[in-house]
């Protein structure tokens, strides 16, 4: 049996091991596919995991070996997933690996906007504070978390666990959500609509899935309806916020800054209108990459394909 992992580098550098996959397959392993070779490199294949390689139905359909699409990750808009489905291909996600690393980072981004320490750091660095009169010196205004309000957009894993942190900070906490399931046992937590979470959050983040309903999300409207002292967080995918309508919006200050892991295409253009935006900070989309969350993924996506060839699927990714 033949299985075929199409860009395993960014999960797996060589810290970690795909070995556990061997006494059930032969496994060939490449560190990235481009869309163009991945026909070729998965030919004759059964089994396949794959990140961010696009499995289109042309691709799919060159495949007819194929029986199993793991996806390396929670998010499979990579995947035609209606067209693997007709061709009776299971598809498996990783839904939980990362809730802890994503939320930590949401709050490393937002405490470099509030803090800025990077800029300090790089201030002392270049002599400044020692040039100073003063025993201190700050460059930028520096925000307390505490009392804020912390809009969550998306209430699933990450966003629930990005809303307990908030709230062990001191913050209220709103979210919104298309299903709101339960609410999570905080004092100041209740559900709103996102145009009213936009417009009464100090922080707002996104944790939402990619649909073709929520693409662009944070557009030139919305963001007009923020605070312009508030702050946007998106850890999730990129295309939720457009990027000249949030370059504008910053660099007209009527938001006061913004976080992003993700951006709408990936790795970036080198003229997106973002990199030069007004307190800004961007990171290369790393926020699931600790390597406790990583060993996770690897773990469960190697369950999943177990799963599959014992004839119980699981983690099947039904639409």
């Amino acid at each position: 049996m033949k299985l075929v992992i199409l860009d395993g580098y960014c999960l797996n550098p060589g810290d970690l091991s795909w070995d556990a996959l061997r006494q059930w397959a032969d496994v060939t392993v490449y560190d990235r596919t481009p869309a163009a070779q991945a026909v070729g490199r998965a030919t004759g294949a059964e089994l396949i995991l794959n990140s961010k390689t696009p499995l289109t139905a042309e691709t799919l359909a060159a495949l007819p070996e194929l029986r199993y699409i793991g996806v390396l990750g929670t998010g499979y808009n990579i995947v035609d997933v209606a067209a693997a489905h007709r061709r009776g291909i299971v598809i498996s996600n990783v839904p939980t690996y990362g809730t802890a690393s994503v939320a930590q980072h949401v709050f490393a981004l937002l405490l470099e906007l509030c803090n800025r320490v990077g800029l300090h750091d790089a201030a002392v660095r270049a002599g400044e504070w020692a040039a100073s009169p003063d025993w201190m010196f700050s460059k930028a205004p520096l925000v307390e978390l505490e009392g804020k309000t912390l809009g969550v957009i998306g209430f699933g894993r990450i966003g629930r666990q990005t809303a307990r942190i908030g709230d062990a900070m001191g913050m209220r906490v709103i979210a919104s959500d298309p299903a709101p399931a339960d609410p999570p046992p905080l004092e100041s937590f209740r559900w709103a609509p996102v145009e009213e979470l936009l417009a009464e959050s100090d922080v707002v983040s996104l944790h939402c899935p990619l649909t073709a309903v929520n693409h662009g999300l944070m557009n030139r409207d919305r963001l007009r309806l923020m605070k312009p002292t508030a702050f946007l967080i998106n850890t999730s995918r990129g295309p939720l916020v457009v990027d000249q309508d949030l370059a504008d919006a910053l660099n007209a200050r009527e938001i006061a800054g913004a976080g992003l892991d993700v951006l709408s295409i990936e790795p970036p253009d080198a003229r997106n209108p973002l990199f030069p935006a007004r307190n800004l900070v961007v990171t290369p989309h790393i926020a699931w990459a600790t390597k406790e969350a990583r060993t996770r993924l690897v773990a469960i996506a190697i369950a999943n394909v177990r799963a599959f060839l014992d004839g119980n699927p699981v983690n099947c990714v039904t639409a």
